[in-house]
């Protein structure tokens, strides 16, 4: 079935090739195509386009293809091109002339439209919620491990003194910045498309803010034009505060990757969270965060590719924005399975104790040698020199119990400050 059927035939490689993914993709996608039909049926009986034993045969029906897709027994067949069409089979399978009204005063661009608006609300706040408990984890062990030294790096080289309390609360705070992106993709997404039909609005006398309220928006996207011109801005601005978050996934897992091998030995990982080699039984490697890696590197790459997909297209509906679907859904999922993932295995790092009186630790501290003569009153580039010729002549002394004691510096975390910065969860 399709909800553009004329009783004349379509060639099966081109039903093929115009289908694509979209019935795999479309599940994602059918527990908000019935809630949005559920606001649209009572929205038609309000304003009398249908009666109320019609509402109360169309809310039935539709109930009872909720509890399919909750009991995970709905499928999109073959003979269906997408969920909309599949539902609407559904209907009017079960009620006959009843289910031919659903589709009345809307077209499948706005079903698509606020379908795909209802996922990526409710995924984003899902999101929103993962990052939290991933935040709340790394604010943890910045705090237990706020004393246990690590060097700092610059260009890969040795640095400066840090500390694993600076470096967990560092990406813990760097999330935070994610969700101010994830928060403005959500308002972008927080607006109804319903009632736009194909783009130039309905001559029936729909209540707009009727479905708007029922289905928790909490505004309207007024133009019925600019609805449609919102295809690929919506995804767009999803993918990019996935793309910020990825960056953070990705940037995290490498550190990890780096610290974990053997020419460094920060930190370790339990056997349980490791896999090993085929010949070489001596592997412990560190997997999970290399493909951590790898997906995060996918999903930045997501954003450029839903750019080009829309470029160059005039306003109004095209077939082209089929394609957006399949790859903002895939990493929406993999983005929310990624964080889950990461809170289970970053919650069993493993912190290894290192000695910052080591002699391989040593020039760690010449910043601070220079900073404790510059307080003594040498002018700032003579103590540059001095301690540049002590390490020259191999006679430089550390000093590494000096602290430091602005905010945000390895001795004073401002672990309270940091946990307050965190916006509140999205209301569902």
């Amino acid at each position: 079935m399709k909800l553009w059927e004329k009783g004349l035939a379509v060639n099966d490689k081109i039903e093929r090739f115009t289908v694509g993914d979209d019935r795999e993709t479309d599940m994602h996608l059918a527990w908000y195509d019935v809630q949005a039909s559920v606001a649209h049926a009572q929205m038609l009986e309000k304003v009398g386009l249908i009666d109320n034993d019609e509402l109360k045969a169309l809310l039935s029906g539709l109930n009872l293809l909720k509890e399919t897709i909750e009991k995970g027994t709905f499928r999109i067949e073959s003979e269906f091109e997408d969920v909309h069409s599949k539902i609407e089979y559904e209907l009017i399978k079960s009620l006959g002339d009843n289910g031919k009204k659903i589709h009345t005063a809307r077209s499948r661009n706005d079903q698509v439209l606020v379908a795909m608006h209802l996922y990526f609300k409710d995924k984003l706040e899902t999101i929103h919620t993962k990052v939290k408990t991933l935040f709340d984890t790394l604010i943890e062990l910045g705090e237990n491990h706020r004393d246990h030294f690590l060097p700092g790096y610059t260009h890969f080289q040795r640095a400066m003194p840090s500390s694993f309390g600076l470096w967990f609360s560092a990406y813990a705070e760097i999330l935070i910045d994610d969700v101010y992106q994830l928060q403005a993709a959500y308002k972008i997404v927080d607006q109804n498309p319903l009632g736009s039909a194909a783009g130039y609005g309905s001559s029936f006398p729909i209540d707009r803010d009727e479905t708007t309220k029922a289905l928790g928006f909490s505004n309207l996207k007024i133009n019925s034009i600019a609805a449609q011109l919102s295809r690929g801005r919506s995804e767009r601005a999803v993918a990019g505060c996935m793309s910020g978050l990825a960056s953070t996934l990705n940037k995290f897992a490498t550190d990890i990757c780096t610290f974990v091998n053997q020419e460094f030995n920060f930190i370790s990982f339990p056997d349980s969270l490791t896999t090993g080699s085929s010949i070489m039984p001596h592997k412990k490697n560190p997997d999970v965060f290399e493909l951590i890696r790898a997906k995060a590197n996918s999903i930045k790459a997501i954003q450029h590719q839903l750019m080009m997909l829309t470029t160059n297209l005039t306003s109004g509906y095209h077939r082209d924005f089929q394609l957006l679907k399949k790859p903002i859904i895939d990493a929406v999922e993999d983005t929310i399975d990624m964080l889950d993932i990461f809170s289970f295995a970053i919650k069993q790092i493993e912190v290894k104790q290192l000695d910052p009186k080591s002699p391989e630790f040593a020039h760690l501290f010449s910043v601070d040698s220079i900073n404790k003569l510059v307080q003594n009153g040498m002018p700032f580039r003579d103590a540059y020199l001095e301690i540049a010729q002590a390490i020259q002549d191999n006679t430089y002394q550390p000093d590494p119990d000096l602290k430091h004691t602005h905010i945000g510096s390895i001795h004073n975390l401002g672990l309270d400050r940091i946990k307050a910065k965190f916006p509140p969860i999205l209301d569902k």
